[in-house]
């Protein structure tokens, strides 16, 4: 499985937390949401791959008052069980909820994650 994860903290814009294992996640990421950049949730299979959005699982936001958007780009064993948004909830967000739970209120270096 490999998983490039996008999103924002309360004090910090968005920025990739994982990178897949990519030097550069950009353009994995652009291929898979390139016309569902609007959708405020979102699971999308495009080839091997599985474009999922939702918003945080416990309503944080940001320092400007809007929902935090988690966005992934999951491949491997693990894309093959996401079919739909609530897939994504139950089998990804478990695997970063602490981590983010973690780095919501402070200042995190971008693309710092490898998985």
């Amino acid at each position: 499985m490999t998983l490039i994860w996008a999103t924002r903290g309360r004090a910090w814009g968005f920025r990739f937390i994982h990178n897949g294992g990519a030097e550069d996640p950009l353009p994995v990421y652009n291929d898979v949401f390139s016309g569902f950049m609007d959708e405020l949730e979102l699971c999308r299979r495009v080839g091997e791959r599985v474009a999922l959005r939702f918003p945080d699982p416990l309503g944080r936001k940001d320092r400007a008052g809007r929902v935090i958007p988690h966005e992934f780009v999951v491949s491997g064993s693990l894309a093959e069980k996401i079919n739909s948004v609530e897939d994504g909830l139950r089998l990804v967000w478990p695997l970063v909820a602490e981590e983010y739970a973690g780095s919501y209120d402070r200042a995190i270096r971008a693309g710092a994650g490898q998985g």
